[in-house]
C-alpha cells in the first residue's frame, strides 16, 4: 500500500475524499490533521498508476499539495499502526 500525503484547503476534504473513493478499489483517504487541511491517499499497489493521474486531474480543480509523512500523525488508529510499521511490510 502506498501512501500520498497532502495538503488540501479544508473545504475540499469532502470533495477530493468523494471522488478518490468514487473510483472502486484504488484507495481510502484519511484525515491526518483536521485543522492543518492533511489528508492520506491509501492506494493499493495496482492502482498507483490511476491515482496519480487522479490527482492529476483534481489539481485543475482543488490545490492540492504533496507533502512528506508528518511526523505526528495525530491520534488516529490505522495512522498510529502504518506508522509502526516498515515500508517493506
Amino acid at each position: 500500500m502506498h501512501e500520498i500525503y497532502l495538503e488540501i484547503r479544508p473545504e475540499d476534504i469532502a470533495y477530493v475524499k468523494f471522488i478518490v473513493e468514487s473510483y472502486e478499489g484504488v484507495g481510502i483517504i484519511r484525515t491526518v490533521d483536521r485543522k492543518k487541511a492533511v489528508i492520506v491517499l491509501l492506494i493499493v499497489e495496482d492502482f498507483l498508476a490511476v491515482a496519480r493521474s487522479l490527482l492529476a486531474s483534481l489539481q485543475s480543480e482543488v490545490h492540492l499539495t504533496e507533502i512528506p509523512r508528518p511526523a505526528d500523525i495525530g491520534d488516529d488508529w490505522l495512522m498510529r499502526e502504518l506508522a509502526t510499521k516498515s515500508p517493506s511490510e
